[in-house]
């Protein structure tokens, strides 16, 4: 399958709706003269915002119309496949290292966390919004014998690799990074994954809270903000 074809065609017949109060959840952690770098950032909405924020903020992606999406926006954004080889940037390059639901459609994730890892500098924090597999809905199929896939839920058929909060803890801390914090979004609008009464009024309301305080069952994306060791190494 050809994943640049592919993601071109994506961008280009996507509209602009986005949940932005996903990321806001991101966009929060980041003060005014930040070097920052986005991975996989598509259009560049989240680097608007950031950028917004006084961040210097720095955008790839394997799409070319995305690319030119972003540098549309007036963002700096160049086009590159972080699964075919590493970063074109320095070692320690960035303050921050920004991934937005992105690792999961990653071939090679591992090699995708080694890098971030590589071009944060120590002290530097990696935030992390990655769909949680260990959401209830999920929790409750599997208990059917079941694993559906589901548009926009953590089982979408676009995700080639499936998080949980306690694993991707792991896989920072083999990378020098501890997480400082986590958060959740539970993206109410998705119906895969709630019931059409759940999704509005003091309901919703609860249930958000339910998300950001208990991210690992009730989100269905959980954050985590990590930051990098002094001297912090791949394990």
């Amino acid at each position: 399958m050809d994943f640049v074809r592919y993601y071109d065609a994506y961008w280009q017949n996507k509209g602009n709706r986005v949940d932005r109060r996903r990321l806001e959840l991101l966009a929060r952690h980041i003060g005014s003269g930040e070097r920052v770098l986005q991975v996989d950032g598509g259009p560049g909405w989240l680097a608007e915002m950031m950028q917004a924020r006084g961040a210097r903020v720095t955008l790839t992606d394997l799409s070319n119309v995305a690319v030119a999406k972003a540098q549309a926006l007036g963002l700096e954004a160049r086009q590159f496949d972080i699964d075919a080889g590493p970063l074109p940037f320095a070692d320690a390059a960035f303050d921050t290292v920004v991934s937005d639901s992105q690792l999961e459609h990653r071939f090679d994730h591992e090699h995708a966390l080694d890098e971030m890892a590589r071009v944060l500098r120590a002290g530097g924090r990696l935030i992390l919004l990655l769909p949680n597999t260990a959401h209830w809905r999920v929790r409750w199929w599997l208990l059917r014998g079941r694993f559906p896939y589901v548009a926009n839920t953590p089982t979408d058929w676009l995700h080639l690799r499936f998080f949980t909060l306690p694993d991707t803890r792991i896989l920072l801390a083999q990378r020098g990074i501890a997480v400082e914090q986590v958060d959740g979004s539970a993206s109410l609008w998705v119906p895969g994954l709630y019931p059409a009464w759940l999704r509005r009024g003091l309901p919703a309301k609860l249930y958000t809270r339910l998300a950001r305080r208990w991210p690992a069952f009730f989100a269905r994306d959980f954050v985590v903000i990590g930051r990098k060791a002094a001297g912090g190494t791949i394990a």
